[in-house]
């Protein structure tokens, strides 16, 4: 179970110092035997000073434990391990960056109790499958897709489900995609090695809390959801859940950059001081980088509990102390109340020989694509998000910008509508579909025998007082709520279980092209507001009249593409620019990614994406470090 490659094999999660070396990975409690002693000595041998070396003599090895943690005796841990799975059993399995909560894809019952008792209710799982052949079972798989799945960072790749979908329907329901990998350990691979065409394979965790990494945690933490659990005794030192990457207009694209890629760095086009940024909220990842390079940390996630932000300090020490860069500056996001900034600004603010540097989230979106791409010089940033922390105190979101590392200005943007009721708008889109047919419309949304006003009764009249008055209705720009009002007029979605559901479940929707466009203007004035009324005003014509959400929802999404197309095309004629950074948690929509480069290319200009970096928010801290050098340049 612990063959593993003398290139590539298992360091970053092994590893509590650098230089790598034996001593200083969770391989040193196991004494070589003298076969393994001899190779690991010989300058001949291909193993030579391969610091992972093992065999079944030195360890590790594997065991199966029972619920509370008493070792069962069977003679082969994983075999018995792959009858219970069989039988319908939920198995938690130590693999090599955390624990895996593993039950048999193909067995409806077993997915369903595995969804109860994580409280994991809709939010689509990750699958494992032992090869190709076994994953085109179950969804359809193009050259560049198989490719993916098999490179050595083995990531989930989302890929389109095949018809019939042959895995239990609760594995994601709602979508049109699934998240599938292959086997990246020989532990993995011998499991799988019993007649399964998929297990599901998703992170040992508790909802919002890190994966789990240690046994005795995951007996605790995991305690009443895991019937057994096959662990091993290598320790695993620094937690590195699965990468999650998907082929999009034609390239592959990091959607989560963490096991496999990291801390492979990446490249700038210019050298930067010691910097650390700390990310956002959501999705938080960090970076240090000095000089030509930056290193992203894993998938760390949503800091919404102690236990994230101790993984949260944890990874920002162990980052700085892997790659000696002791930071001369901290960058954080805009936002006061962030969780990583409130630590910044604890930890770093008043030390000596220290600047914090705040970042504005949308700035720190194109930065970070321009980054990518080794793009310096001012361009076009079109950066569509679900929240992001404006200058003048609203939320933004559906936002173009000029800008280069050091600056930026607002050129257009979504027009505002309130926000009703703060955060919760953002899980409940009957909210934010209210908030836009009562400015598309006015009072007389509430006779309109819509999903959404159907669904908020008489809690209506209240939101619309509170919106006047602007009670807890903060004002948004944002694309990702747009998504949201539109996906509740068709009736796909009033409350969500995860973020970004409701937009998820609005691209599942469209089929096809479009065979029309909705209707938007652009206002005058600077910065230029795109309106959106007229556009609200027609997809609620359509769903009245019956039209299917598959219709509406190809139109929107041309329209989407069509509007901010033409913004760029616009800003470009004024200002001569012509590259185009696409960036933001929005460009995951692979319908919204591949229609604005189309466009944009037909259009004579010069499209960038992420590809290599999360356009989401966990590519965020790469561009809070680069606006943060910018800004110690000083003046050019």
């Amino acid at each position: 179970p612990f063959i593993n490659c003398t290139d590539c094999g298992p360091r970053y999660t092994l590893v509590d110092g650098v230089p790598y070396d034996r001593p200083r990975t969770s391989m040193r409690a196991f004494a070589l035997c003298p076969a393994c002693a001899a190779e690991y000595a010989d300058p001949g041998d291909r193993r030579f000073h391969a610091q992972p070396n093992a065999c079944p003599e030195c360890g590790p090895r594997a065991s199966l434990l029972d619920a509370v943690g008493c070792v069962m005796d069977c003679a082969d841990p994983i075999a018995e391990a792959a009858r219970l799975l069989a039988e319908g059993g939920i198995v938690a399995v130590r693999g090599l960056g955390g624990f895996h909560l593993a039950c048999d894809a193909e067995n409806p019952d077993a997915v369903a109790r595995l969804r109860e008792r994580k409280a994991r209710w809709e939010k689509p799982l990750a699958v494992m499958s032992p090869d190709l052949p076994a994953v085109s079972r179950f969804a359809r798989v193009s050259p560049m897709e198989a490719e993916l799945l098999a490179s050595p960072a083995r990531p989930i790749v989302l890929l389109e489900k095949a018809d019939p979908f042959i895995l239990s329907p609760d594995v994601a329901p709602g979508l049109s995609v699934v998240g599938a990998m292959l086997p990246y350990t020989p532990l993995h691979a011998l499991l799988l090695d019993h007649g399964f065409t998929a297990l599901v394979m998703t992170s040992g965790n508790r909802s919002d809390e890190p994966v789990c990494i240690r046994v005795p945690e995951a007996l605790d933490r995991l305690s009443g959801i895991a019937d057994s659990f096959l662990v091993h005794d290598r320790e695993i030192f620094q937690r590195n859940d699965d990468s999650v990457a998907r082929v999009a207009a034609g390239r592959p694209r990091v959607i989560r950059r963490s096991r496999g890629y990291v801390p492979g760095p990446v490249y700038l086009p210019f050298e930067v001081p010691p910097v650390l940024a700390v990310g956002g909220h959501l999705k938080n990842t960090l970076a240090v980088a000095s000089g030509d390079r930056a290193i992203l940390s894993q998938h760390v996630g949503d800091l919404e509990n102690p236990l994230a932000l101790e993984f949260f300090r944890e990874t920002t020490g162990w980052l700085t102390r892997l790659s000696g860069i002791e930071p001369r500056i901290v960058a954080h996001d805009l936002h006061p109340d962030y969780a990583s900034t409130l630590w910044a600004r604890r930890e770093y603010g008043g030390r000596a020989g220290v600047r914090l540097a705040a970042v504005q989230h949308h700035h720190a979106h194109a930065a970070s694509c321009m980054a990518e791409h080794g793009l310096e010089g001012p361009v076009i940033a079109i950066t569509l998000d679900g929240t992001g922390y404006g200058p003048d105190k609203t939320v933004w979101g559906g936002e173009v910008l000029v800008a280069d590392y050091a600056c930026f200005t607002r050129v257009a943007h979504l027009e505002t509508v309130p926000m009703p009721g703060g955060d919760a708008a953002a899980a409940e889109p009957w909210r934010m579909a209210a908030s836009h047919l009562l400015r598309a419309v006015g009072p007389g949304a509430a006779d309109l025998p819509l999903p959404p006003v159907r669904h908020a009764g008489d809690r209506l009249p209240v939101l619309a007082a509170a919106m006047e008055k602007r009670i807890n209705a903060p004002l948004t720009s944002s694309l990702g709520r747009l998504f949201d009002a539109v996906a509740s007029i068709c009736g796909i979605r009033q409350v969500s279980s995860f973020e970004g559901q409701a937009a998820m479940e609005l691209e599942a929707a469209a089929l096809g092209e479009a065979d029309r466009l909705y209707p938007f203007s652009w206002g005058p004035g600077t910065p230029r507001i795109l309106r959106t009324s007229a556009l609200i005003r027609a997809v609620a014509r359509d769903v009245l009249a019956g039209e299917s959400p598959a219709a509406v929802s190809a139109r929107f999404h041309a329209t989407v593409v069509r509007m901010f197309a033409d913004a760029a095309r616009e800003i470009a004629r004024e200002t001569g620019l012509g590259r185009v950074v696409l960036s933001g948690g929005a460009f995951q929509n692979a319908r919204l990614l591949s229609g604005l480069l189309q466009e944009l290319s037909a259009a004579g200009l010069a499209p960038f994406a992420h590809e290599k970096v999360p356009a989401n928010d966990g590519g965020l801290a790469l561009g809070q470090a680069m606006v943060a050098a910018a800004l110690s340049r000083g003046p050019a």
